[in-house]
């Protein structure tokens, strides 16, 4: 039962995408007015809000999103030094704010193996809340992204319930039900360290009346152990992120052999479905890229709806270096390629919805998909 309320609700959502407005478009963003984005599904995912035109998992990253005309966007979530849920890619925050440019973290700066991984910078969990409110975004990465570099310094690091507050006034506003993908990011290493993710994540869910299979909150995570634990505490659906390569954190902490690639066979699909709505796998897992071009769909999304689950890749950008040599425009990496010709693939292989860095693209892509099958 629970299962099949969560496959509703976000049918229901995605009903919901054609009514509101759209806002005011944003200067080298497509017009996606109601009128020309009506469709009611594959669902699009603001991936990290609208990180194609300003600094990711900021307020005005999601709040554009948002006026783009997706319902939805995707919340990476990795907790301070005093227990409150921050948006940011990572907790390594070097590259994502001035942080190196406050002479008084200058003694934060050090090295921490994370997922069996070095990294070194400045991290969210040695920061408390009001620490982290004295920085400013950046962005990630301006040498594909130059033009969102005016907007460095001008954004706060953003909480999670900070977010839920903008959702919930926008969709006032625009008219529509709007909704979070909040992803649980490093989850074994947080509970290592004695400052898990997850029951702040459910805390924050109840506080805000979100603990219900009607609730737009889809929790993600590519770590399995703590989503089968999540699934007999919260009410809303579950989506189980996959990678092209590697195993789960989780196995490898435990000592389980079993990859990312064996979650993706029929038997590893029916199992995620005993806990999970969604399959969120990395592109290359629906079509592969072949000697610089898409290759033929793999078999996954079949597999994965005979298994009951809804599947949503990652991640679709506009840039010549995130797309198939066959489908850059120039040898600039940063200018725009053909990502219209990309999404289309991806939507004739039968995918659900889809995360993207530019969701006016991705609105556009699919309303000329469901145009060429005439269900607009």
């Amino acid at each position: 039962m629970r299962k099949r309320l969560g496959v509703l609700a976000l049918s229901g959502l995605a009903v919901l995408s054609v009514t509101g407005l759209a806002g005011a478009a944003e200067p080298g963003a497509q017009d996606v007015s109601a009128q020309a984005r009506g469709h009611d599904g594959p669902v699009i995912v603001g991936h990290r809000g609208a990180p194609g035109y300003r600094p990711e998992h900021t307020l005005a990253s999601y709040e554009l999103a948002y006026r783009q005309g997706v319902d939805w966007v995707d919340v990476d979530l990795v907790p301070t030094k005093d227990g409150q849920l921050v948006a940011r890619h990572e907790n390594e925050i070097g590259g994502t704010t001035d942080v190196a440019k406050h002479p008084e973290f200058a003694n934060r700066k050090t090295t921490k193996v994370i997922d069996g991984a070095s990294f070194t910078g400045w991290f969210t969990e040695d920061f408390t809340l009001a620490e982290l409110k004295t920085l400013r975004a950046t962005e990630r990465i301006p040498q594909l992204r130059p033009n969102n570099k005016i907007y460095d310094g001008r954004y706060r690091i953003a909480t999670y319930q900070e977010v839920l507050d903008l959702t919930r006034r926008l969709g006032r506003e625009l008219r529509r039900e709007l909704g979070t993908y909040p992803e649980i990011k490093h989850s074994t290493y947080f509970s290592s360290i004695k400052n898990p993710t997850e029951p702040k994540l459910v805390e924050l869910l109840k506080r805000n009346g979100l603990n219900h299979p009607k609730a737009p909150v889809i929790i993600q995570s590519f770590e399995v152990s703590n989503l089968i634990a999540l699934s007999r505490q919260v009410r809303v659906p579950l989506l189980q992120l996959t990678s092209a390569t590697g195993a789960p954190a989780d196995f490898v902490a435990k000592g389980d052999p079993r990859t990312y690639a064996d979650l993706v066979t029929p038997a590893g699909l029916k199992e995620i479905s005993k806990y999970a709505d969604y399959l969120g796998p990395e592109k290359a897992q629906v079509i592969p890229v072949v000697n610089g071009a898409l290759g033929a769909p793999t078999k996954l999304v079949a597999d994965a709806h005979q298994a009951g689950l809804k599947v949503g890749p990652y991640t679709f950008r506009n840039e010549n270096n995130f797309l198939p040599q066959n489908l850059r425009s120039s040898a600039n990496l940063a200018e725009y390629g053909d990502a219209f010709a990309e999404q289309e693939a991806f939507l004739k292989a039968g995918v659900d919805g889809y995360f993207a860095d530019h969701p006016d693209t991705a609105l556009e892509a699919v309303r000329a998909f469901r145009g060429a099958l005439n269900l607009t």
